[in-house]
């Protein structure tokens, strides 16, 4: 399983990369500090896409009036070979419900990531 995660909190970075491979211990996890750096990993893996992007939603303010989670979430949509990719939204953003159905994506609320439960769920289904 091939996994990308993008936050601009090395802190959330490591602490969702631990979750993810406390279920998937073979994940090929890949990592981001922001949308635009997402954005490069994304292309330069487009002969192997992402089984899933795991995207925080405020990071750099470049994108305005989208949050940058928002943009890299269109990036990632617009390449055909990441249809198969399952999209989620890790945020505080009290609207992250809204933003996933927007986008037709996945979310967890970070209040929910002090529990490996959430990911188990997405992971594993």
């Amino acid at each position: 399983m091939k996994i990308l995660v993008t936050d601009d909190s090395q802190g959330w970075v490591n602490h969702h990369v631990f979750n993810i491979k406390y279920f998937v211990k073979d994940a090929r996890v890949l990592t981001a500090n922001s949308a635009k750096e997402a954005d490069r990993i994304l292309s330069t893996n487009i002969d192997e896409p992402f089984d899933f992007i795991f995207t925080d939603m405020q990071m750099e303010s470049d994108f305005l009036p989208l949050n940058a989670g928002e943009w890299l979430i269109k990036q990632a949509q617009f390449y055909p070979e990441y249809k198969n990719s399952r999209i989620v939204i890790i945020s505080a953003s009290p609207v992250i419900e809204k933003l996933a159905e927007k986008y037709g994506v996945e979310f967890i609320p970070k209040k929910l990531c002090q529990t490996t439960e959430p990911y188990r769920q997405i992971l594993l289904g």
